[in-house]
């Protein structure tokens, strides 16, 4: 699996995205059960709300090999800071018609 993580904006400065990486790494959570190898091919943010860039920098991602698109917690869940995204559901909506049915999305990671 190859995977582009986007994180939000928002909570990028207080958040390093050590979690991310570490149950994607141990596969834990939104990657239990995955029995393959899992690559970080690029993490990049929403690019700020309401969260248009990521759907460009997500089809950035596919373009250099990802096969996997995963929307961190910080945007799903809104972990650290208690606040989910209000435009998360557009902002996957808007990504999985640009990359294709071919491009599997994981909604959060812990």
């Amino acid at each position: 699996m190859k995977v582009g993580l986007i994180r939000c904006m928002q909570t990028e400065d207080m958040c390093p995205a050590t979690t991310c990486l570490k149950v994607m790494n141990k596969k834990k959570l939104a990657f239990e059960g995955i029995e393959e190898e899992i690559e970080l091919v690029g993490i990049n943010t929403c690019g700020g709300c309401p969260g248009k860039k990521a759907v460009t920098r997500a089809a950035e991602m596919v373009k250099r090999g990802a096969d996997t698109i995963v929307l961190a917690s910080c945007i799903t869940r809104g972990n650290p800071i208690g606040f989910p995204c209000p435009h998360a559901e557009q902002m996957k909506a808007a990504i999985e018609k640009k990359v294709g049915e071919s491009i599997k999305m994981i909604d959060y990671t812990h």
